[in-house]
């Protein structure tokens, strides 16, 4: 969060505001940022820092708010330390942490690949239509991205993510080694419902 060092010149018809590059520090703040990349929706919080039990506070709202219907969700995320079961231990009585991580399947980005997640490419967005000017204080930083997701989320707004399957193992072929199936394997039923989503901070 910054503040102006110095006022902005005054604005002249036809010509842009005019901001000096000096600003001054008035602290950080942390975006939690969820995406569900089929539906077209994503959420996010600002909290004053990234601790272990702000992580397990957004697994809760995953599981007991936004998608309480879903037999699973698969959740790609960055390989943080915050992203522990440890979390949800500091967090929540026993009987929560363990229930909790029950409708969570966690897959890990690569390391140096967090841009295959697609919440980066939310946070490109969300700083291009939210966080293009300088903001001084945490609870006005809030209500600037509350009104994003709240815009963005009626239009169903997806991002046009050409990097599949095929690039990923041609590209990335020694993280994704090459396995066959033995002979004879039979694939029988079918899956509960499942809700991807991907989340970054």
């Amino acid at each position: 969060m910054t503040s102006e060092h110095r006022h902005p010149l005054p604005v002249r018809p036809g010509q842009a505001v005019c901001y000096d590059y000096e600003s001054n520090r008035e602290g950080t703040a942390n975006l939690f940022l969820v995406v569900h990349p089929l539906r077209g929706w994503r959420q996010v919080h600002v909290t004053a820092q990234r601790t272990q039990q702000d992580v397990a506070q957004q697994r809760k709202w995953l599981v007991d708010v936004y998608f309480p219907a879903a037999a699973v969700i698969r959740l790609v995320v960055a390989p943080l330390h915050t992203q522990t079961p440890a979390a949800l231990s500091e967090a929540f009585t026993p009987a929560e942490a363990r229930r909790i991580p029950r409708k969570v399947e966690l897959h890990y980005t690569p390391k140096h690949g967090s841009w295959l997640n697609r919440a980066e490419g939310e946070f490109a967005v969300l700083a291009s239509q939210g966080l293009e000017r300088r903001i001084p204080q945490l609870e006005i930083l809030r209500q600037e991205i509350s009104a994003w997701p709240t815009q963005r989320n009626p239009h169903q707004a997806k991002l046009n993510w050409q990097f599949g399957t095929d690039s990923a193992r041609l590209k990335l072929k020694r993280l994704y080694p090459s396995v066959k199936e033995p002979e004879g394997t039979l694939v029988q039923g079918e899956a509960p419902p499942v809700k991807t989503i991907e989340t970054e901070h």
